[in-house]
């Protein structure tokens, strides 16, 4: 038990073979690290200010956890970092508890997804249906377009408003000249991530972007708001302080950030593995790679992390291989900070909620979104409803929202094919036929379908029928509901003089029908048959005999 347990553990920790093919790719991964770098920069400073704790933070967390995760997560091109919708959860988290608690809940977060690692929990992400997952994207690009409304406009947020409520606010109650240089701002961005992308597919567009505003707003004197002073180094790593009482208060908030870090996470590594010819990601290594890396941010200053699945596509895009092109990124991101964070301190706020809002575009695909809508019915809906509480409500209960209703709907679909069938019995008439009823059980025998199979089968009208044999070889699915019900419709039959033969019960069901007392509710041992001649041939011998009785001398008792 011991060594399975320490081969469990090493399997969660770095090793040489996570480097395999570096001498012949190493070229190629420096160079999507600097790419990727470019690209997160802006990223980093714009989700750090949209969460509330400010863009240093935002900065911190994507070369701390960056680099924590490039070493110890189970993906080899996995790059993560602050995330659009670890904003969402976050921003209520820190007006309601200040920024003084974000390193705590940051560093809870992380033990707790780190925890979930560990123990196996990474492989529950696959019962996450794409309806889910597709609407959640939905909804957090909503989410993300709607925070940067009031920067857009060239103001602050109102205090808490939900971002949709916050964002009608701002536009009903525009002034325009106060606005106008912030709207020139963005549309200088928007347009400039759009169409550079067409001239030339390896411009890094957002930079671009960004740095032509900044040279807008200091050339012709804008007046804008911009991100402020940055720090010129990386801050000294403190423990935080907190007592059980602060940790209790915080551990909800911790959960919820947990999970979406561990579902951002895991879905962003899934859909990189199927992107990149490096081979399977472990989840669970994962996991842990992704809760070590919060831990980090958090005693570095920084904020939650979570594999950032925007990112992670550039990266094997640009040819990344191994592990080292997320660790570059990091490093790229560590010059900017030593080397040009005054400059860095410069852009106008407009221009970062410019990125984010061309950004949550990109995220959605209305390819996928159409193939939803054309799916089914319940899958429509199901991605629908998910969007809608996502922006409307909790990106948490979102989820588990979307995951009860297509289990609501699977279950539903399930019940409907599962069905009771009177059959012919089969060769030549015999005489007593006529009073034999076979029955034939389809589909799933569970409580979702077992009170509509016995009300057919204990409802129906079959005065002459004095056996009924059911027929469960075809059943597929069992549970104890089910079972429990069969027992009472051999109970009922029984009861009205009707005899019961069960024919044909599967292995994987036996335990528990005798379990439930399915055979003692027969009249007899005997009327559990395998083979469904001899069953025939066994109520056969009932109607023969009951005839014998009705009229002597007709027919020989068995």
């Amino acid at each position: 038990m011991t060594a399975l347990a320490a081969d469990r553990i090493t399997r969660l920790l770095p090793s040489r073979a996570d480097y395999a093919g570096l001498g012949h790719s190493w070229r190629r991964d420096v160079l999507a690290g600097v790419t990727v770098g470019v690209v997160a920069l802006p990223l980093a400073l714009a989700f750090g200010i949209s969460s509330g704790v400010g863009a240093a933070a935002g900065l911190v967390t994507a070369v701390v956890a960056g680099l924590v995760a490039a070493v110890f997560g189970g993906s080899h091109v996995q790059v993560s970092g602050p995330t659009g919708a670890m904003t969402v959860v976050l921003a209520p988290i820190v007006a309601q508890y200040g920024l003084g608690s974000v390193a705590a809940v940051t560093i809870l977060a992380g033990v707790i997804v780190v925890v979930a690692g560990v123990t196996g929990v990474g492989r529950a992400v696959t019962f996450i249906p794409w309806p889910v997952i597709e609407g959640f994207t939905l909804g957090i690009a909503a989410i993300i377009f709607l925070q940067q409304v009031p920067a857009a406009f060239g103001q602050a947020a109102p205090a808490g408003r939900s971002p949709l409520v916050a964002a009608g606010v701002v536009v009903s109650h525009i002034d325009t000249g106060a606005a106008r240089p912030a709207l020139l701002v963005t549309a200088l961005v928007a347009v400039l991530m759009i169409v550079l992308p067409r001239l030339h597919p390896a411009v890094p567009a957002s930079l671009v972007a960004v740095v032509a505003a900044t040279a807008l707003v200091a050339g012709a004197g804008l007046s804008a708001m911009r991100i402020g002073a940055l720090p010129s180094r990386l801050p000294a790593p403190v423990w935080p302080h907190a007592d059980l009482a602060v940790l209790h208060s915080l551990f909800g908030a911790a959960l919820a950030i947990a999970a979406l870090a561990a579902i951002e996470s895991l879905l962003s590594a899934r859909v990189a593995a199927t992107m990149s010819p490096t081979g399977p990601y472990d989840p669970n290594r994962e996991l842990v790679g992704q809760g070590l890396a919060s831990v980090a941010s958090g005693v570095f200053g920084g904020m939650p992390a979570t594999g950032a699945i925007a990112r992670t596509a550039v990266n094997v895009r640009s040819g990344a291989r191994t592990r080292v092109a997320a660790i570059v990124h990091s490093l790229v991101l560590l010059a900017v900070v030593y080397l040009i964070s005054g400059l860095v301190g410069t852009i106008p706020l407009a221009a970062l909620s410019a990125v984010l809002m061309v950004t949550a575009f990109r995220m959605i695909s209305p390819h996928t979104v159409t193939r939803i809508m054309r799916s089914t019915r319940s899958d429509a809906v199901t991605f629908l409803l998910t969007a809608t509480v996502t922006v409307c409500f909790d990106l948490i209960q979102a989820v588990e929202i979307g995951i009860a209703v297509t289990a609501l709907f699977a279950l539903r679909a399930l019940a409907r094919r599962s069905s009771v069938t009177r059959e012919e019995l089969p060769g030549p008439y015999m005489p007593g036929d006529e009073r034999i009823a076979l029955l034939r059980l389809d589909g799933a025998m569970f409580f979702g379908a077992a009170e509509r199979i016995s009300t057919a089968i204990t409802d129906g009208n079959h005065p002459e029928t004095s056996v009924v044999i059911i027929r469960l070889s075809q059943l597929g699915m069992l549970d104890a509901t089910g079972a429990h019900t069969l027992t009472q419709i051999v109970e009922d039959l029984e009861a009205r003089g009707i005899t019961v033969i069960i024919k044909g019960v599967r292995p994987e069901h036996r335990d528990l029908l005798a379990g439930v007392g399915i055979i003692d509710s027969l009249r007899h041992e005997n009327h559990l048959i395998e083979n469904l001649d001899d069953a025939i041939a066994h109520a056969r011998s009932h109607t023969t005999r009951s005839a014998s009785k009705t009229h002597p001398g007709k027919g020989n008792p068995i």
